[in-house]
């Protein structure tokens, strides 16, 4: 039985990576048609499995072990392997569920597209990069599905390669996850030179051998290995999940096509650094370091960058900062020890966030490509689908129940409140302020872009309707989840044993414990109903709902008020629509820094010092004492003779004053 659930794991990610080679290499034969069935076929079938995957482990048949050895060197083997448990089993159904739902509404997006066969197999390889992400057993594996995706991200976000802005984004989404894999390959080498092994299981189990041990990363200063190691997996994750200051490349993404945004920016690359701490959580837990550190980033990105929400106007980046945002929520349920919150919020999050990303691609679809949500209005009453799959999304991202993302995003900020970690005040402060900035950004996404008089040009005006079926199926089954999908599993989730075996979290740090205490005893109905309730007479949920009235009152109320606000605060709005200068920094000190730095060094050291000092000076050289020795190549043999005799009796002197 076990062989046969190999081949059925090893099936999951290469039928993927199959569809992609064939429509890669042999798109032209194959054509548009044959490059999408081929990839859907893949896709769909690594989700089918996926699914026969998941239940197999709910019936209690996990796997950790070796696939495949690829190499060995000096006695340390380079695997293939599997782990599959809950946590593995839940990404390889959200990865999977979402890219399908991308791949189909591809063909609506893209049909015009003279890149549409590299497309499919672009993001059918995503596909597979994210799998085998995912499913690893080992930190190796784990670190080539980590620079796959990276890699794959670089190829889509400058997929129309012929615009100046679109490669400008990609090379700075590789420069900036540069940075943090540069962490995580630190932190991944320092688990092998401590624990000299890179599976999970076996360096989870060394844990309390290591945890005396002490490193001098500066002189004079000690720190625990285990909370360098973790800080430095957590920088690989702040480069892949977008946190402060490594987020600066997610917004300038939105330069690839709209699918690209909801794979890479809802279930997939954005998220791996958030699966990666939740999988480390046997090493996470003995640092608490570690743990503040994660949440005082999290908290951070959560709050600074739902602000820039409020003051964008493409469509497209107001739903990539909202992305910023929940992306820092899970991060502190991350570091306030809710790891099982996390990946709650995750799961919902990417329902929601996905079809936010394709509403908004059926939106653009429909207004020729107009992006700005200045010149849209009142399309309610052309595209009822999309309006409808809209609100349920943004009712969901707003945490109004009963929808998806109230479950999860209340588990998160009720975990942070129960935490006693350092910086966890601030964490609950600052999640408390995002709820009503997201309420608030989401609902003046809707109204501008659905609701009140059409603001685009007549000609826009008269061809505006609805998208076609092959963009809106994928809405209406990324809709389904996005209303029930969080009150299906807050119990079993939060509250139940779910992540029990492949999470852990120590008793002294156990917040969704002490919340999971109210609701002993109870079945799952009355935990949802109670849950419910109980977050109804919190402050989030009021903070929710006083953001979507402040939207209302801004954008179909009085439609005049936003121009005025930020002119009475003109300082701050600068500050939000510059970005907080972080972009114009990193250009002015890292970019043009570097060029400076390398200018510098041609200069100076190039022209002056290898090719003035070192080579032409050597000929110089060469030169300068070949005319000193000229005179003494006399030709007469005397001389030389006699040059002979004085260096004889020079050396015969020496010789004898030595000894």
């Amino acid at each position: 039985m076990i062989d046969d659930m190999k081949l059925v794991y090893l099936a999951i990610p290469l039928v993927c990576l199959f569809a992609a080679v064939i429509a890669g290499l042999f798109g032209r034969q194959i054509g548009r048609a044959g490059a999408h069935t081929i990839t859907i076929a893949g896709v769909a079938t690594a989700c089918a499995l996926s699914v026969y995957v998941y239940f197999d482990v709910l019936a209690g048949n996990t796997f950790n072990g070796t696939v495949y050895v690829w190499g060995v060197s000096d006695n340390f083997p380079f695997e293939i392997g599997f782990l599959i448990d809950n946590l593995t089993a839940t990404m390889m159904v959200i990865v999977t569920f979402v890219s399908l739902m991308v791949h189909i509404y591809t063909i609506g997006y893209m049909h015009d597209d003279p890149g549409y066969q590299r497309f499919f197999s672009y993001i059918s390889l995503f596909t597979f990069s994210m799998l085998m992400l995912v499913m690893s057993n080992n930190f190796l594996q784990l670190f080539f599905g980590w620079e796959a995706v990276g890699l794959i991200s670089y190829l889509l976000i400058g997929f129309w390669y012929t615009r100046d802005t679109a490669i400008y984004a990609n090379m700075k989404a590789f420069l900036v996850n540069r940075v943090g894999d540069l962490g995580f390959l630190i932190g991944i080498a320092a688990i092998y030179a401590n624990f000299g092994t890179l599976d999970y299981h076996a360096v989870f189990a060394s844990v309390p051998e290591v945890l005396g041990q002490t490193i001098e990363i500066l002189p004079g200063s000690e720190w625990s290995i285990i909370t360098f190691i973790c800080i430095m997996l957590f920088i690989g994750a702040m480069g892949k999940s977008a946190q402060v200051p490594l987020h600066v490349w997610l917004p300038d993404s939105m330069e690839g096509p709209t699918p690209i945004s909801a794979l890479i920016h809802a279930a997939t690359m954005v998220t791996a650094g958030i699966f990666m701490v939740a999988r480390t959580s046997p090493l996470f837990e003995f640092s608490e370091t570690a743990l503040s550190v994660v949440m005082i980033i999290g908290a951070i990105t959560a709050f600074f960058m739902a602000l820039l929400g409020l003051v964008q106007n493409d469509i497209k980046r107001v739903v990539a900062y909202s992305t910023l945002s929940q992306l820092g929520y899970m991060t502190v349920g991350l570091g306030a020890s809710g790891y099982a919150a996390s990946i709650f919020h995750l799961g919902t999050h990417a329902f929601f966030k996905a079809l936010l990303f394709l509403a908004a691609g059926s939106v653009i679809i429909a207004m020729h490509h107009e992006q700005d949500m200045r010149k849209m209005g009142g399309l309610r009453k052309f595209m009822p689908w999309t309006y409808i799959t809209a609100v349920i999304g943004s009712l969901a991202l707003a945490g109004i129940p009963p929808f998806a993302g109230f479950f999860s995003k209340d588990l998160i900020i009720e975990s942070v409140h129960h935490s006693d970690l350092f910086g966890s005040g601030i964490a609950y402060a600052s999640v408390l302020a995002g709820v009503v900035i997201t309420a608030f950004y989401s609902f003046r996404l809707l109204f501008m872009t659905f609701h009140g008089r059409p603001r685009m040009d007549q000609h826009t005006l008269q061809h505006v309707k609805e998208s076609p079926m092959v963009v809106v199926l994928p809405l209406i089954l990324l809709a389904i989840p996005s209303m029930i999908a969080g009150a299906m599993f807050i119990e079993p989730m939060a509250f139940g044993d779910y992540f029990t075996g492949s999470i852990l979290v120590l008793p002294q740090h156990d917040v969704i414990g002490q919340i999971a205490e109210h609701y002993e005893g109870q079945s799952t109905v009355q935990v949802v109903l109670g849950f419910m309730l109980h977050g109804m007479l919190q402050p989030p949920f009021w903070l929710a709902v006083g953001g979507i009235f402040l939207a209302w009152l801004f954008y179909i109320r009085k439609p005049e008020l936003p121009g005025k606000v930020a002119a009475s605060v003109a300082p701050l709005y600068n500050v939000l629509m510059n970005k907080y200068y972080i972009d114009d920094f990193n250009q002015k000190f890292f970019a043009n820094g570097t060029v400076g730095l390398g200018r510098l060094l041609s200069k100076y050291g190039d022209t002056v010092f290898i090719d003035g000092w070192l080579v032409n000076g050597s000929a110089r050289a060469v030169g300068y004492f070949s005319k000193i020795l000229k005179p003494l190549q006399t030709g007469l043999v005397n001389q030389y003779a006699f040059a002979m005799i004085i260096g004889l009796l020079v050396l015969m002197t020496w010789f004898l004053s030595v000894n």
